[in-house]
């Protein structure tokens, strides 16, 4: 067996060790997961995430001088968010059966599955796998789900393509280390899709250096990439996806005729970066050229050679693929492309405006049936007392048998309705509590998304999926009390600056910084063609109302006609910004505001509730335009009154 280790002479970190000690991610994974014990070691840690799973911790329930509360996530690997009716009705159950009671649809078009115990593990993984899923290459130094937009139009070509072409891609880039199934399944290799013939050929095909012969990893080698590598299919104008924000971007283009004449390429996007680290940061991809149908697989194989051989594997931060394309300059990067690939890449073609799209509601697919696009607040697929969503998609796929599609943005496509099942399946949402028409969210929620972050995530310093929904409601009332209420814009918020849901694309983006605290990001855009900038680094929570009211106020004043809150913060400028606020009184345009609500503004902590308590106390707030925490300060003051008189 031909090995390549890194050459000694080259300073490595301490995961290109592991990864080289690892037999190609068997080990300690295989040892380890028959030992008796509740989690596993950092080393195992590091390769267990090459098979789709994160060791993490309950945080609510770390107790000093206790050992934590070891679980496991899993992350599936689904090609443009396909999820088969088999596959979800199977995550629905392990989620009962091993899980936390729920599900958590990704920003790459994946589910998560939280809660597992390391004894349940290779079970959930097993039932994945013989169900027409997996979970192989879902984490770690390779290439992550590639991504598609998700609508189901078949009389649309290009949206056909990239469905097929996302699949093809994952499948060449896919480790063929035997590991996984000898692993999980005990050598039982369950194939749910047979790989296309030219993509078998494809990966073996070499004479430019891209591949590595007689080798159990042809294209990764022994240390895989240095860094996680994301992809993703795309169709010109539709940006569901977040075009600029990954490794590799390509761009079905059409022929006069309707038929894949090739691709467009994009090169060297990525979000993730460390606070105070300033040699990281967020990055939009650049046009890279074109390149033919038939030659797509080889310009992708000399893409992730080049980021193989050449990207950073001594510093992790700064170990993507867009920080080589930041060092070289994009020529540079271009040309040692053309080394691998062989040929010279043709020019980049031009291409319409993008265009954010979320598919919501009822569609036509174009061939007869109906596709829905149901809005899921934040990606959690749970069961509250009024809101029954985990119980509602579990009736209607198991009635009908139809698949789905998961959005970038945590949304889900079903599809394949036959449309004379159309009234059933929305009556069947409504019974269950769920909204089915999309002009009926608050917009502010329908285009906002947050990570999980606490308390499972160990890289969070802060809230974000908890918390965004009291965000936004705060927001909201704020704006209709500055004569704002049909205004609204993307907002997404993470728990620390690794960016998973792309804050840095956000018109007003928030990223944890601190215990309740978060850096401010301003100026993207509504379909996510321009990199926001850091407005203010730590903006405590409970500042929120003060901190953005004369942001807002300026906005209505100054913006132009049709401008949205991100094109308006980036036209006039942050110095302008701060002017105004800085010289702006609180309150001046805020009338219908008592004094005494601006001192509770100015004075509220923040406050949980229960789930199946939340979307009434969110409702009552809406309909007296009042924030949820003033609804629950006057409640309690209610309560603790009776008490006082009892």
């Amino acid at each position: 067996m031909v090995q390549t280790p890194i050459a000694p002479t080259k300073k490595v970190s301490k995961l290109e060790g592991i990864k080289e000690r690892s037999n190609f991610l068997r080990e300690p994974v295989a040892t380890e997961i028959l030992q008796d014990t509740t989690h596993f070691t950092e080393d195992a840690i590091q390769i267990l995430k090459f098979h789709g799973s994160y060791q993490q911790d309950n945080r609510d329930n770390r107790v000093k001088g206790q050992e934590k509360d070891y679980q496991m996530m899993l992350r599936t690997r689904s090609p443009g968010g396909f999820i088969p009716a088999q596959l979800y009705l199977t995550l629905d159950k392990l989620s009962e059966e091993y899980g936390n009671y729920t599900l958590r649809t990704t920003t790459r078009q994946g589910f998560q599955l939280h809660g597992v115990l390391k004894k349940n593990l290779k079970a959930t993984i097993a039932a994945i796998v013989r169900n027409m899923g997996s979970t192989l290459g879902a984490c770690g130094d390779l290439n992550r789900n590639v991504m598609a937009p998700p609508a189901p139009y078949k009389n649309q070509p290009e949206y056909q393509y990239a469905w097929e072409y996302a699949d093809k891609i994952a499948d060449l880039l896919t480790p063929q280390t035997g590991a996984y199934y000898e692993i999980w399944l005990d050598g039982e290799k369950v194939i749910s899709a047979e790989e296309a013939e030219e993509v078998k050929a494809a990966r073996q095909k070499n004479g430019t250096g891209t591949i590595f012969h007689d080798h159990e990893e042809p294209l990764y080698g022994t240390h895989y990439m240095p860094r996680k590598f994301k992809i993703c299919v795309a169709v010109p104008g539709d940006n569901s996806i977040d075009v600029y924000t990954h490794d590799v971007s390509l761009i079905v283009i059409l022929d006069e005729q309707g038929k894949l004449e090739g691709f467009n390429v994009l090169a060297g996007g990525g979000m993730g970066r460390t606070h105070n680290k300033e040699e990281t940061f967020a990055r939009m991809s650049d046009p890279i050229g074109f390149v033919a149908k038939e030659d797509v697989y080889d310009l992708m194989k000399a893409i992730v050679a080049t980021q193989r051989d050449y990207g950073d594997r001594f510093k992790r931060r700064h170990a993507r693929m867009k920080y080589l394309l930041h060092d070289w300059g994009v020529e540079k990067f271009k040309a040692k492309l053309e080394e691998f690939f062989g040929k010279k890449i043709a020019p980049y073609r031009e291409l319409p405006a993008w265009k954010y799209l979320d598919f919501l509601g009822w569609h036509e697919q174009g061939d007869g049936k109906l596709f829905f696009g149901l809005s899921v607040e934040n990606g959690r697929v749970k069961d509250t007392d009024n809101w029954k969503l985990k119980t509602a998609l579990r009736e209607i796929i198991e009635k009908f048998k139809i698949p789905m599609r998961l959005t970038a943005n945590h949304d889900i496509i079903l599809y394949e309705i036959a449309p004379e099942n159309k009234d059933e399946i929305a009556e069947m949402l409504s019974q269950k509590g769920i909204e089915t028409d999309p002009e009926a969210l608050d917009p502010i929620t329908r285009y906002s998304m947050a990570c999980p972050a606490l308390p499972l995530c160990g890289l969070a310093v802060t809230e974000s999926e908890r918390i965004l929904p009291e965000i936004s409601d705060r927001i909201r009332t704020l704006l209709t009390k500055l004569g704002m209420a049909d205004e609204y814009f993307v907002i997404r918020m993470t728990g620390c600056p690794n960016g998973c849901d792309r804050p840095y694309m956000a018109e007003l983006g928030f990223v944890g910084s601190g215990p309740n605290k978060y850096q401010i990001w301003l100026g993207g855009t509504p379909d996510q063609t321009q990199l926001a900038q850091p407005y203010e680094q730590k903006m405590p929570v409970d500042d929120l109302e003060d901190f953005f009211e004369p942001i807002f106020v300026f906005f209505k004043q100054k913006r132009h006609a049709g401008e949205s809150f991100g094109l308006f913060c980036s036209r006039i400028g942050f110095d302008a910004i701060r002017k105004f606020s800085a010289n702006y009184k609180l309150g001046s345009y805020m009338e219908e505001t008592t004094p005494k609500q601006r001192k509770f503004r100015k004075n509220q902590k923040r406050v949980s509730v229960p789930d199946e308590i939340f979307p009434r106390l969110k409702e009552t707030a809406q309909q007296e335009g009042r924030p949820m925490n003033q609804v629950i300060a006057e409640a309690l003051t209610d309560y603790f009154a009776k008490k006082a008189n009892s």
